[in-house]
């Protein structure tokens, strides 16, 4: 059905369209110019007057929801327009399927005229019999361009993501886009000191519940309102309130982009394809991730620490806003089960405790056995102030040492370091190899095939992975772009300790075993893992070395302790500690 031939005037929308990569800016020239091409030609049309114009600036012709389109649509449906005119096929839409149906069958059928000026298409005037040949043709040109262009844009985009650029339409929290160059972030001081702030009070064992309130009773604004504020055309559909709030996932979310270490992640998620604007997550091995790609807002070590803090076990009581000093570092040293905070009342008096957690879900696992908090602590502190005072001992040393000496210690461990990982590979790779015979000879299933298959291969990219680190360090400590010896400045930067702090726990330890005090023994023995152990051995070999050259002479110091003897150079060091006897009481 065509448009009716006895209408003396028709009410049309003029409908024009461009697509462009930003859509948040003023309305283009080619938009203008659209008008103009159209407003001149219906000088001359007596039969056509104009109901609207209808603009959709920044919009894809491949998508059809566009808002113009779907208002033109609207006018078409409660009758206040009977024609369409636009400029050609193309900015009416891109998609050869789509617009065939709107010209073919929806148009005829709702007696609406079509006219696409360039093209010379009036669906009044045109003879139906050509057009069934040239407006399909017309149709799958445009559409092949708009697929040519999106392969264009997307391998552009990739190969801007795998060199560093930023392509992002709006820079994280903490930074912005350069004004020379749209693709490179920079600091945003006022932004960035919230940063700060966030990571140094988790740090500090706020967790992140805390945190989003203590900001919001400082009005401190949201990264959407500070976007709004800073004159982004940022929008969102969930906000609803005037003034949004920080919530846990703000802070949650901020502490775990590596952004703020200088390091762009991107390419999380894609499309399927040009003509699906659904997003989809791409696996974690297709992400784009460079390195030293901007200034840092948060220090590589912070963020690291940060990150293991995570992934604790450190939840707290409801009265509890920070989290306990030792909270998701104590394991049993038996069953490696988390140490649970158990508080014990009696009297007027509380005992609070460390209890084997692995104990509680399976009584065949492990004993009930447990250890006194504040004894724990106590042990825990003097280790660690042991462990300062043998690593600025230690950093003295090295200091008065040839940078040189040190930079090819560190090259050699992480020689050996690689060496071992691809061992490793080369292992995963027989492996591999050896399955597929296997699964020929009958010797196991298909199932079982494709499961150890996919085990191995996961296996080798995550070593891989990790090779590529390692080789990617040596050549920053060969190039001389890395102070070798930073790790030292981790634990002198605390001094000697008057008390455990949660921010102090994590920066300097990995883990903290307590062991069944067993038959004989008084106390329970307690086991400190300190982090940087690798650096801190490769540092004494080196000067063990030395010292065989007769190039250094080392006065070797033991740290004693009031409740036990901690000897040599310990990167795990034993302890034992009184205890106290009692019953247990709720979690904490």
């Amino acid at each position: 059905m065509n448009a009716n031939l006895n209408i003396d005037v028709y009410d049309a929308d003029v409908y024009l369209r461009l697509s462009r990569e930003d859509g948040d800016k003023e309305e283009s020239d080619s938009i203008t110019n659209q008008r103009e091409l159209i407003l001149e030609f219906l000088k001359s049309r007596e039969d056509i007057r104009i109901h609207a114009v209808r603009v959709d600036d920044g919009y894809s012709g491949v998508n059809f929801e566009r808002p113009a389109f779907q208002q033109m649509l609207e006018d078409i449906k409660t009758g206040k327009v009977n024609c369409v005119v636009t400029k050609d096929l193309s900015r009416f839409g891109r998609n050869h399927i789509e617009v065939g149906k709107y010209i073919e069958k929806i148009f005829p059928y709702l007696g609406v005229r079509f006219i696409a000026v360039n093209d010379r298409y009036d669906s009044l005037a045109n003879d139906p019999q050509a057009d069934n040949i040239i407006i399909p043709f017309k149709n799958l040109i445009n559409d092949a361009y708009c697929r040519d262009i999106s392969i264009k844009i997307r391998s552009n985009l990739e190969v801007k993501r795998k060199r560093g650029d930023f392509v992002g339409p709006f820079a994280p929290y903490g930074y912005r886009k350069s004004y020379e160059d749209k693709n490179k972030l920079e600091v945003d001081e006022e932004a960035a000191e919230v940063v700060r702030s966030i990571f140094r009070l988790y740090l500090q064992g706020n967790n992140a519940y805390k945190i989003a309130e203590k900001l919001n009773k400082k009005n401190i604004l949201t990264p959407m309102d500070y976007k709004k504020e800073s004159g982004s055309a940022f929008y969102t559909g969930f906000k609803k309130n005037i003034k949004s709030k920080w919530t846990h996932m703000h802070i949650l979310r901020i502490l775990s982009n590596p952004v703020y270490t200088g390091t762009l992640v991107q390419g999380k998620e894609t499309t399927p394809n040009y003509k699906v604007k659904k997003k989809v997550k791409r696996d974690k091995g297709r992400w784009s991730r460079v390195e030293n790609t901007h200034e840092a807002i948060v220090a590589a070590v912070d963020f690291s620490n940060v990150q293991e803090q995570l992934e604790m076990d450190t939840r707290t009581g409801t009265a509890k806003e920070q989290v306990y000093h030792l909270s998701g570092v104590v394991k049993c040293g038996d069953c490696g089960a988390n140490m649970v905070r158990k508080t014990v009342p009696s009297g007027k008096r509380k005992f609070v405790y460390y209890v084997c957690g692995g104990h509680k879900g399976n009584k065949d696992i492990c004993s009930p056995h447990s250890i006194n908090a504040e004894a724990l602590e106590e042990s825990v502190l003097k280790l660690l102030n042991c462990q300062i005072r043998n690593v600025t001992d230690l950093g003295r040393i090295l200091d008065k040492l040839d940078d040189a000496q040190i930079r090819k210690g560190e090259i050699d461990k992480r020689s050996r370091q690689a060496a071992k990982k691809k061992e490793e590979i080369e292992k995963y790779n027989h492996l591999r190899l050896d399955l597929y015979e296997d699964y020929k000879d009958g010797l196991i299933t298909k199932e079982e095939y494709l499961e150890l298959k996919e085990i191995y291969e996961n296996r080798i990219q995550a070593a891989e992975q990790i090779l590529e680190a390692m080789e990617v360090e040596a050549a920053f400590l060969a190039g001389g772009r890395e102070d070798t010896c930073s790790w030292v400045n981790e634990f002198k930067k605390y001094g000697l300790l008057e008390r455990l702090s949660r921010e102090v726990v994590i920066s300097l330890i990995a883990q903290i075993f307590v062991y069944e005090k067993k038959e004989g023994e008084r106390y329970p023995r307690i086991e400190v893992q300190f982090k940087y152990a690798e650096e801190f051995q490769a540092s004494l070999g080196l000067l063990e070395e030395l010292q065989k050259d007769g190039d250094l002479s080392v006065k070797e110091e033991s740290c004693s302790g009031e409740e036990g003897t901690l000897s040599g150079h310990p990167l795990m060091q034993t302890v034992s500690h009184g205890d106290k006897e009692g019953t247990y009481g709720k979690d904490e």
